[in-house]
């Protein structure tokens, strides 16, 4: 890759967060999992209205680097590398972030294991699920207009095919099944990121 270009999409995308959360020993590490449709984005907002954490959503910052973004493997490449890069940055000043993407390939979730250990952060792996109709009504009413604001494009058709891919999480991790109540789970999760 680019180095020139590579440092200009990490500026570009630190730029895109605005101001910051006071930073912080051992800072906590949030990393989201989870399909389209599982409310992955409700479940980020509810945890950031009650701890001061910067969000980096993969869909947001892939519209930073790409205003049409295809979702070609070269494109998720150079996001993804872009956003490790600001992860490792963010880390290392103890900024608390909470990364929100799909993240459901184990091997993926390897960078960020080593990020956190790298960075000295506190790990904490939610992974967000919903029974398969749940999220099918989700998804339809997204697609015509009527579910929650999200900036993902992801339909029915996405979430099918994506499922063949999604792994276990082989480290110890929160499920939040958003079809429930998900207070009780944002309180275990908010009482380890203070640890």
């Amino acid at each position: 890759m680019d180095n020139g270009r590579h440092a200009l999409d990490v500026k570009k995308l630190q730029e895109s967060l605005g101001p910051l959360p006071e930073a912080r020993g051992n800072p906590p590490f949030i990393v989201v999992s989870g399909l389209a449709g599982t409310w992955k984005s409700h479940f980020c907002r509810r945890l950031m209205g009650r701890y001061p954490f910067t969000r980096l959503e993969s869909d947001a910052l892939r519209r930073v680097l790409f205003p049409s973004p295809t979702y070609s493997p070269r494109e998720s490449e150079r996001l993804f590398q872009a956003c490790h890069q600001l992860m490792e940055e963010l880390l290392g000043e103890g900024i608390p972030l909470i990364f929100h993407a799909t993240n459901l390939s184990e091997r993926h979730r390897e960078h960020l294991y080593r990020i956190s250990d790298c960075q000295k952060a506190h790990l904490i792996l939610d992974r967000v699920e919903a029974p398969r109709e749940v999220v099918r009504q989700r998804l339809e009413e997204r697609e015509r207009g009527k579910g929650p604001l999200v900036r993902s494009g992801a339909g029915w058709n996405v979430y099918q095919g994506m499922r063949g891919s999604m792994q276990p999480i082989r480290r110890p991790h929160f499920a939040v099944d958003t079809s429930r109540e998900i207070i009780p789970v944002i309180d275990r999760v908010l009482r380890e990121a203070s640890k």
